[in-house]
């Protein structure tokens, strides 16, 4: 096997903020696996929070190069068990390779990935469109110039009530709540209350990820669904967040990729909890990866190729909130450099 490594500094399409943090720029690592003729690609991209910069994930990546070019792929969830000793405290290398993995699987197979898993398309939740914390004036012009079925709203600050009931006064779509840990129990439910009168469908990670104590007393009392996101990193999360969320947003890049994310999925199921995948700004390549897993879910926020001005390839395309898959086996993800 052979393994490539592409680095990519892709600018949003607009400055994007959230209740913690504003970027301009988003940082990605683009990771392709060869064997016996063909190219599997997988991605996953820096994050301040978790401590993760594109330098540190090559050399987390490079530093077991050797192993991984010895790898002859047998089925993407062995070759993910075999490195997950050496990656266990880096996901997002992980997940990188484990979605190249999957890609060049199903290629081998000649195959869509969603073939390879036997599911069926027809009934795929649509994806949301993230408009970021901004001037209530801003944002009802980010939300004007892309209209869309749903949109997830991204707040955190003292006049988060007031930018939901402006922004309900220009659309009729649906809309999904980001808070990212801004808020305590008391704000909480008082939004929560305020915003199911607004056609907001739920709440994604309202509070600290610690507060496990505060979102339980929120889980019993909210008159919204909420959805961890920071809460929920890992396949052990799961079993934490039932009891204190109706449901789950699973990021591959955090969680290690596709193959704990399918378990995640399964266990998140059997408990009876709502589950959604969500996007870290991924191109793409990690995007095209996540629409194949869209038939498991409820909801889906896979938006990160319509926030950047520039993309790393082609696949997916994305219409009205619509996956439309690419005609090619795999992912369907081909970098735009090697068409």
């Amino acid at each position: 096997m052979q393994l490539k490594l592409y680095p990519f500094e892709l600018k949003f399409r607009h400055t994007f903020t959230i209740s913690r943090k504003s970027k301009d720029v988003q940082p990605l690592l683009v990771v392709e696996l060869l064997q016996d003729g063909y190219s599997g690609l997988g991605e996953t991209a820096d994050n301040s929070y978790y401590h993760i910069t594109v330098p540190m994930l090559m050399d987390s990546i490079n530093a077991h190069r050797s192993l991984i070019e010895a790898h002859q792929l047998d089925t993407p969830e062995a070759f993910w068990e075999q490195l997950y000793p050496l990656f266990k405290d880096n996901m997002f290398a992980l997940c990188a390779l484990d979605l190249a993995a999957h890609d060049l699987y199903a290629k081998k197979l000649g195959k869509k990935l969603y073939e390879v898993w036997g599911l069926d398309i027809s009934h795929n939740p649509l994806t949301d469109y993230t408009i970021g914390i901004d001037t209530v004036e801003n944002m009802v012009r980010k939300l004007q110039e892309f209209p869309w079925p749903i949109y997830k709203i991204k707040l955190g600050t003292p006049d988060d009530i007031t930018i939901i009931k402006e922004l309900r006064k220009h659309t009729d779509a649906i809309f999904r709540v980001d808070a990212n840990c801004a808020w305590g129990v008391a704000e909480t439910l008082r939004n929560a209350a305020a915003f199911k009168e607004l056609g907001v469908e739920f709440i994604e990670q309202p509070m600290p990820a610690a507060d496990w104590e505060g979102m339980k007393e929120v889980f019993a009392q909210s008159a919204l669904p909420i959805i961890a996101d920071e809460s929920c990193i890992v396949e052990t999360d799961v079993a934490k967040c039932h009891g204190h969320f109706h449901g789950i947003n699973i990021k591959l890049t955090k969680c290690g990729g596709i193959t704990p994310a399918r378990r995640m999925i399964a266990e998140a199921k059997r408990v009876g909890m709502q589950v959604m995948t969500g996007s870290m700004n991924e191109s793409t390549v990690g995007t095209s990866a996540v629409a194949h897993l869209l038939p498991y879910l409820d909801y889906v926020d896979m938006d990160g190729p319509l926030l950047l001005a520039a993309d790393t390839a082609t696949g997916v395309k994305i219409i009205d909130g619509r996956i439309i898959y690419a005609d090619r086996p795999g992912t369907g993800a081909l970098l735009i450099n090697n068409e």
